[in-house]
């Protein structure tokens, strides 16, 4: 009686998509506390998981954008490294509350998505794509001359760790501290963006990429969800910035080269461009295996050209064979594997009669 009250109440829980999120966020918690304590995984990996996560966080904007929308942007990293110059020069240069620089960061990110947004009404495939690049690249040449505010071509930096500044922390504990919240975005996030995607937003968002005058015919208007899309890209690369600024407390231009942008989409490709899970796997590929595996490994390390040579042919396959990302190669594993035991089962059935 007991196991069947645990399984009727647990179970949906247990499967359950946000269960699997908050699973993800107390592990990644658990890892840091081993870390701390137990000096495994080593700094070195810690910091490369936060880089995942934070590059994780602007690629979910390419879930919205690219996976439901059908939109292209070359823009993220311009838009990312907005959002984390705005923080560095606050932090540094101003005594106004961390919450202030924040809600700073994501006004002007909706600004920028505004804009992007209206300029995708006009134009669209490659040439919106080239349109964003040329805004990115706008904002990088900003990044790179305007000395007073993002340092130039020596970058910008935190004045100090932000829970250092608040509780007096030292520098290495502060930023043990700021993973935390760092994972506790992540999974915010994630719960947010599911919960769109599974929407009626969701769904005419995909209603428009694979038709807009379909779309517009039932109903759906496309400046509202154009707006939306790159409204909600464009903040969660600021959010990006910003965690990016808090966590690792330095920026400079060559973080923002058109090569961060193309990086980010092809984890995004890799991983699967309208799945949370995909995202993070392609940005772990492409960001984060040299950093918390490979950096021990010499060849890896002094050959960094041979990462980029399998990500290439990475991508390569899974345009050919699997345009949902390894997200689809996965599913279509669990699918074999299921209809294999069905027809085992039923093979069994059979000889028994």
């Amino acid at each position: 009686m007991l196991g069947y009250h645990l399984k009727k109440n647990v179970k949906p829980i247990v499967k359950h998509p946000f269960f699997a999120f908050i699973v993800f966020g107390l592990a990644l918690i658990l890892l840091q506390i081993l870390s701390w304590t137990a000096g495994f995984p080593k700094s070195s990996a810690m910091s490369g998981i936060a880089t995942v996560l934070i590059y994780s966080i602007v690629g979910f904007g390419f879930t919205y954008l690219l996976g439901y929308a059908g939109l292209a942007s070359l823009g993220t990293a311009g838009f990312t490294g907005l959002g984390a110059y705005i923080v560095g020069y606050f932090l540094r240069e101003t005594g106004v509350p961390y919450i202030v620089t924040i809600l700073v960061v994501l006004a002007v990110s909706i600004i920028l998505g505004v804009a992007v947004g209206f300029i995708s009404l006009r134009i669209e495939g490659i040439f919106l794509a080239i349109v964003t690049l040329g805004l990115s690249e706008i904002l990088y040449q900003i990044f790179t001359n305007w000395i007073g505010f993002t340092g130039g071509p020596n970058g910008s930096s935190a004045s100090i760790p932000i829970f250092q500044k608040w509780l007096g922390l030292s520098t290495t504990t502060s930023k043990r501290a700021m993973f935390i919240v760092l994972v506790v975005v992540v999974v915010f996030l994630m719960i947010i963006t599911f919960n769109l995607c599974k929407s009626s937003t969701g769904r005419a968002m995909l209603a428009m990429k694979n038709s807009t005058s379909a779309a517009q015919a039932m109903g759906i208007s496309l400046l509202r969800y154009r707006l939306l899309a790159f409204v909600l890209s464009t903040v969660y690369a600021g959010i990006g910035g910003i965690m990016f600024m808090s966590y690792l407390g330095y920026a400079s231009p060559t973080n923002w080269t058109l090569m961060f942008s193309l990086n980010l989409l092809a984890a995004v490709i890799i991983g699967g461009t309208r799945s949370l899970w995909g995202t993070i796997v392609g940005c772990f590929i492409v960001f984060g295996l040299t950093p918390i595996f490979f950096q021990d490994i010499a060849f890896l390390r002094d050959n960094s050209w041979f990462m980029y040579a399998l990500i290439g042919v990475l991508i390569i396959l899974i345009i050919m064979f699997y345009q949902g990302g390894l997200v689809q190669l996965v599913r279509d594993i669990k699918n074999g594997i299921k209809k294999a035991r069905a027809k085992r089962r039923l093979y069994r059935y059979g000889e028994e009669e």
